[in-house]
């Protein structure tokens, strides 16, 4: 979506470099991923550290000198920290950013360590996955997406993954909530389940931009009474897209295409986005079904 929408966007458009560019950005994502994950674990290090080091003041308190471990100890944390799987891929991607700009652990440990959330955390009696969980799942959505210097970082490293940050950030959180005490580790998403994956990206993206006039020509004959200029450029490229998948990919069921290109516009674009989008994408599919333009393959596909 966002290298068609940059394509569309750029007045030298050279679907080779896009393509190069849409691969790129798809792995820096997954960097993105990666270390949003990894900032918990270098928090709740850093935090381990801060309490040692608390505990061997001259003047500590008696509280200081028996700290509350529960957060250094929270069960998804330690599976996190435990995966080889995820280790080895923060080690072989080089991403050292919360070792070479470790402020950002700090800033992270002192707003967890000042708010509610924590406080609530380490003086409850209870021990539970199920507890740990609901805390880490808090942890992330309440005190790192939305902590506007680590925005500023992000935006300052890397100027796309801005664009990358709320599905990220989602991404994350689902997988928090579906962590379940029986399994034996954090289980780590690959970028790409196959290279069939990759593919598939690369090829909705150049045609889309090859059949971008035919495309166009459907949406204006759904929109009769619409200037071009009105309808958004973002609900223009879904839209695009979900045609595309239409007739260009005939192994995928017409309604997971309209639900996911609906579940994007809810997240990037207008607030009205995803209904006018469900009334065209609708009127489209049934009508390419009437005329035999939607030729999808296996049961329940349409």
């Amino acid at each position: 979506m966002q290298s068609l929408y940059a394509y569309e966007q750029s007045e030298n458009q050279n679907l080779n470099a896009e393509e190069k560019f849409l691969k790129k950005s798809m792995e820096d994502m997954y960097d993105l991923f990666l270390l949003m994950l990894n900032l918990m674990i270098e928090t709740r290090n850093h935090a381990e550290s801060y309490l040692e080091k608390t505990s061997k003041m001259h003047l500590a308190t008696e509280e200081e000198k028996t700290p509350n471990r529960k957060f250094i100890n929270n069960e998804l944390l330690k599976r996190l920290d435990a995966s080889e799987y995820f280790n080895n891929l923060i080690t072989d991607r080089k991403l050292t950013n919360w070792s070479r700009d470790d402020e950002y652990k700090t800033i992270i440990w002192e707003s967890l360590r000042n708010s509610q959330i924590y406080q609530n955390y380490i003086d409850s009696d209870k021990q539970s996955f199920k507890e740990d969980r609901n805390f880490v799942a808090e942890f992330f959505s309440e005190i790192i997406a939305p902590n506007e210097k680590l925005y500023d970082y992000l935006e300052d490293h890397k100027l796309t993954w801005l664009d990358d940050l709320p599905i990220v950030n989602t991404t994350i959180y689902k997988l928090i909530e579906k962590a379940k005490k029986d399994d034996v580790a954090f289980g780590i998403p690959r970028l790409f389940r196959n290279t069939e994956d990759r593919d598939f990206a690369v090829e909705l993206m150049q045609k889309t931009i090859l059949n971008d006039g035919e495309y166009t020509s459907e949406i204006s004959k759904k929109t009769p009474n619409w200037d071009k200029e009105r309808i958004a450029e973002l609900d223009a490229v879904l839209m695009k897209m979900a045609i595309c998948e239409f007739v260009k990919f005939p192994s995928i069921p017409v309604k997971v295409t309209i639900n996911e290109y609906l579940e994007i516009a809810k997240e990037y674009s207008t607030p009205k986005s995803s209904i006018f989008i469900n009334g065209i994408l609708d009127k489209i599919s049934k009508e390419f079904k009437a005329d035999g333009k939607l030729n999808k393959m296996g049961r329940g596909l349409m």
